[in-house]
C-alpha cells in the first residue's frame, strides 16, 4: 500500500502507513468523501467493513424502491424480489472495490478504531493521515418491547432475505420505511397492519400529508392502528407465527414482524470516549456546522451524525468533510434547510424547508389541490396537493412573494417536483420567479407555478392565507381500511 499512497501524495508513516485523508466506512457518505478528496488529487484510505455502497444499495433506498415499483407493476412475488435483486446488482457494480481502485482510492477491510489525533487503526495496523473523516452509518433500532427479543423479527436489514411472501405481516413504525413496505407488501398480497405510537402516520410531515398517506395505505388495504404501541411479543400457536399484543389489548396473529422504528448510530468499537470525540444521549457523533467533532481533524458525515438520515445528505456531507479535513481551517458549511426528503408510497411524499406550524410571524401558505391541475386531471390521479409556505423578507416584506420558507407536495411525481422548489429555497429565489417562469404544459410542475401565483394574486379563486398553527385531529387506536371505517 505504501507505494501506492507515495504515488498518489501520500506518505508511509513510522510503524504505519499514511495518506492525506482516511475515510471510516464505505456507504454513502464514505465513498463521497472518498471521491471528493481524490477529485481534489489527494491520496485517500477508505476502511469498511462491509460492502461498499452500505444500507442505501443492499438494505435501504435502492432494494425499497425496486420493491416498490414492481408492487405496483402487479408483479408477484417472486418476480418482485428477482427484480430488487437485479437492481441491487446494477447499483453496486458501480461502486465496487474494483471501481473505486480505479479511482484511485485505496480500500482497507475491517473494523476501525481512532487511534490518537489523526490516527486509526485496523486489525493491528495503523493509519495516519491529515484529516479523518467518520462515516459509519446506522442501524435498525430496536424498541425495548417485552419478548421481542424470543422472536424472529425483521428488519430493512433482514426484511430482503425473506424466501417466500408473509400472509400476514406486522409493521412496527408508521414513517418512512413503514409506510413504503407496507404499501409495497399490500400490493403484493400480504394483509399488512402497521403500529404507529403518534396519532397519524409520518408525523413529521404536514398534517394534510399524513392524511394522504393514510388514505393511500388504507386504498392498498392496510389495516393502521395510531396512537398505539406495542405492549409485547409471543411466538404464535402456527409454528413461525407472532402474536403482537397491542397497548390497547387487541392481539394480533402474524406470520412475520417488521421493525421499523428508526435508526440507531453504527459506533461500536470505534474508541469515540477514548479519542475525545463527544456524542450526545443518543449515542450519534457531536459535529460543528463544519461537521468537525470535538477532537480537532475528526469530521463526521452520514447517520452517525444524527441530522438528515438519508443518502443525499450522507452524500453532500461526506463531500463537505471531506473538503474541510483537507483545507487549512474548515469553511464549508452543511445547511439542512434546503435538503429535500420523500416518501415512496404511491402518490409520493415529498417535503422541503419549515412546515406551516414552524413558519413563525407574518408567514403565509399557497395550498392548491391536484385536482385543478390539468396534468393530474388527464392522468385520473387527482388525489394529492401542493403547499408553499412563505414569509416576510427582511426590508421587503412580502414583495416579491417574500421569501419561501418550505414546501410540501403530495403527488404520483412529487419527488421530482420539488426538486424546484428546494433549488429555490438554497437560492433565496423569490417565489415571484417560480410563478413567472414559463413552465412545459401540460406537466405535473405547473402546479408549482399556479401555487406560487396565490401570492400575488387570486388563482383559479385562490389566494394565499396566512400561517396557522397545527391542530392534527387525534385517530386513535382504531384499524382504518379503505373506506375509513374502523
Amino acid at each position: 500500500m505504501s507505494s501506492v499512497l507515495a504515488r498518489r501524495g501520500g506518505h508511509r508513516s513510522r510503524g504505519g502507513r499514511s495518506a492525506d485523508l482516511v475515510v471510516v466506512g464505505g456507504g454513502a457518505a464514505g465513498l463521497a468523501a472518498a471521491r471528493a478528496a481524490r477529485r481534489r488529487g489527494r491520496s485517500v484510505v477508505l476502511v469498511h467493513d462491509g460492502p461498499l455502497g452500505g444500507d442505501c444499495t443492499f438494505t435501504g433506498c435502492v432494494p425499497s424502491k425496486a420493491l416498490l415499483e414492481a408492487a405496483a407493476r402487479g408483479l408477484d412475488w417472486d418476480e418482485a424480489m428477482g427484480a430488487v435483486r437485479r437492481a441491487v446488482a446494477t447499483v453496486a457494480a458501480a461502486e465496487d472495490e474494483a471501481v473505486l481502485r480505479s479511482e484511485g482510492v485505496v480500500l482497507v477491510e475491517g473494523r476501525a478504531r481512532l487511534a490518537g489525533p489523526g490516527a486509526v487503526e485496523v486489525g493491528g495496523t495503523r493509519l495516519e493521515a491529515r484529516g479523518v473523516v467518520l462515516a459509519t452509518g446506522s442501524r435498525p433500532a430496536v424498541p425495548p418491547v417485552p419478548g421481542l427479543d424470543r422472536v424472529r423479527f425483521l428488519t430493512n436489514e433482514t426484511v430482503w432475505a425473506l424466501p417466500t411472501r408473509p400472509a400476514r405481516l406486522g409493521i412496527l413504525g408508521g414513517g418512512p420505511v413503514g409506510c413504503e413496505l407496507a404499501q409495497a407488501f399490500a400490493r403484493l398480497g400480504s394483509a399488512v397492519t402497521l403500529v404507529e405510537a403518534a396519532e397519524r402516520p409520518l408525523p413529521r410531515e404536514e398534517p394534510e400529508a399524513s392524511a394522504a398517506a393514510v388514505a393511500a395505505l388504507g386504498a392498498a388495504g392496510v389495516a393502521l392502528r395510531l396512537g398505539c404501541s406495542a405492549r409485547s411479543v409471543e411466538a404464535g400457536a402456527v409454528p413461525g407465527g407472532i402474536v403482537l399484543t397491542l397497548s390497547s389489548g387487541v392481539p394480533v396473529e402474524l406470520d412475520a414482524l417488521l421493525v421499523a422504528v428508526g435508526r440507531r448510530p453504527d459506533v461500536l468499537g470505534l474508541g469515540l470516549e477514548e479519542a475525545g470525540v463527544a456524542v450526545d444521549e443518543r449515542g450519534y457523533v457531536v459535529a460543528d456546522r463544519h461537521l468537525q467533532t470535538s477532537r480537532r481533524g475528526v469530521f463526521v458525515a452520514g447517520d452517525a451524525a444524527g441530522s438528515l438520515q438519508l443518502t443525499h445528505a450522507a452524500d453532500e456531507m461526506g463531500r463537505i468533510a471531506a473538503a474541510n479535513a483537507l483545507a487549512i481551517r474548515p469553511w464549508r458549511r452543511f445547511d439542512t434547510s434546503a435538503i429535500p426528503w420523500v416518501t415512496f408510497t404511491d402518490p409520493e411524499i415529498a417535503r422541503v424547508g419549515l412546515r406551516e406550524d414552524a413558519a413563525g410571524r407574518g408567514a403565509r401558505v399557497a395550498w392548491l389541490p391536484m385536482s385543478e391541475v390539468d396534468r393530474a386531471v388527464a392522468a385520473g390521479r387527482t388525489d394529492g396537493f401542493v403547499k408553499l409556505v412563505a414569509g416576510p423578507r427582511r426590508g421587503l416584506e412580502n414583495v416579491g412573494g417574500g421569501r419561501l420558507l418550505g414546501a410540501t407536495i403530495v403527488a404520483p411525481r412529487a419527488g421530482e417536483m420539488i426538486q424546484e422548489l428546494a433549488l429555490a429555497l438554497r437560492t433565496g429565489m423569490f417565489p415571484a420567479r417560480l410563478a413567472l417562469a414559463p413552465h412545459a404544459y401540460p406537466t405535473w410542475s405547473v402546479a408549482i407555478q399556479q401555487a406560487a401565483g396565490q401570492f400575488f394574486a387570486e388563482v383559479g379563486g385562490r389566494r394565499a392565507r396566512p400561517a396557522r398553527a397545527e391542530r392534527p385531529g387525534r385517530q386513535g387506536d382504531q384499524a382504518t381500511r379503505a373506506d375509513g371505517a374502523a
